[in-house]
C-alpha cells in the first residue's frame, strides 16, 4: 500500500500568503510601505499608478490578510504594514527575486529613484541600502557588532550607543540586534531594536534627510562628520554605487 505525506495544517495559510504578493500591484504596495510611515490609499494608487477603485480592491485584500494595517481619519483611509516581521518578510522575498537580476528603468526618473534607493533608504524602521551595509560594517570591524554567530551588539556597541546618546530601549519583544537581508546589496544589514534606535535618531538629529517623499534617504553633511568620526566611514563611499 503507497505511503501518503500527512497533510500539514499550514500549507493552505503558506499558500494564501503567497498568493498575497503573488500580485505586482500588491507587491509594490507593500515594498511603498517599507518606508514605516501611512499612506492613504490615494497615495498608494497614484505610486503604483493605478485607478483607486482597483487599489481599494487590492488594499482590501492585503488588509484581510494580514499584511496590512489601516486607520480612518475622517475622510482619509490610512494603511501600513502590519509589523515589523511582515516588513522583514517584504524586504527579504525581495532579496531573494531574481538574485543578480534588475528590470532596466524605464525613465529617467525612475533611474534616479533607482539608484537614491539603493545607496539608502529606510526598511520599515532601520537604514538599508549602500548606507545601512557601510554602517553595518564599520560596526562589524570596530568591535561594536558581531555577526559570526548571529548578529549581536558588543559591550563596546553597547557603550558607542549610549555615548552618542542613543536609547535602546530594554522593555521590547524584539531582538537588539538582528540581520536582514538588504535586497540591492544582497548581504545582511542592522535591524532589530538597535538598527531601528539607530535609524530614528539619524533622521531626528538631522544625521540622514528623506530623498523626495518615499523611503530613499541620504546622509546630511553633518551625518556624513558623524560617521566619519565616529565609525571612520568616508562620505565617498557612500555614493559607490
Amino acid at each position: 500500500m503507497a505511503r501518503t505525506t500527512p497533510h500539514d495544517p499550514a500549507a493552505p495559510r503558506l499558500a494564501a500568503l503567497a498568493a498575497l504578493l503573488a500580485d505586482e500591484t500588491r507587491a509594490s504596495f507593500c515594498l511603498a510601505l517599507l518606508d514605516g510611515r501611512a499612506w492613504t490609499a490615494g497615495e498608494l494608487a497614484r505610486g503604483a499608478g493605478v485607478a483607486p477603485s482597483t487599489a481599494s480592491e487590492h488594499l482590501g485584500k492585503l488588509v484581510a490578510g494580514g499584511l496590512l494595517t489601516e486607520e480612518r481619519q475622517g475622510r482619509h483611509r490610512y494603511l501600513r504594514l502590519a509589523d515589523g516581521r511582515i516588513a522583514q518578510l517584504v524586504e527579504e522575498l525581495a532579496a531573494h527575486a531574481q538574485p543578480g537580476v534588475r528590470t532596466p528603468p524605464r525613465t529617467l526618473r525612475e533611474s534616479s529613484l533607482q539608484h537614491a534607493l539603493a545607496r539608502g533608504r529606510t526598511c520599515y524602521d532601520h537604514l538599508a541600502g549602500l548606507l545601512g551595509i557601510r554602517i553595518t560594517d564599520a560596526m562589524t570591524e570596530r568591535g561594536l557588532l558581531r555577526q559570526d554567530t548571529g548578529f549581536a551588539l558588543t559591550e563596546d556597541g553597547l557603550h558607542w550607543f549610549g555615548a552618542l546618546g542613543i536609547p535602546l530601549g530594554t522593555t521590547s519583544r524584539r531582538p537588539l540586534a538582528r540581520g536582514c537581508l538588504d535586497w540591492t546589496e544582497r548581504r545582511p544589514h542592522l535591524a532589530g531594536v538597535s538598527g531601528a534606535a539607530l535609524c530614528r535618531h539619524a533622521l531626528d538629529a538631522d544625521w540622514c534627510e528623506r530623498v523626495g517623499t518615499g523611503r530613499a534617504v541620504r546622509a546630511t553633511p553633518a551625518g556624513e562628520r558623524v560617521l566619519a568620526e565616529h565609525l571612520g566611514i568616508e562620505p565617498a563611499s557612500l555614493t559607490a554605487c
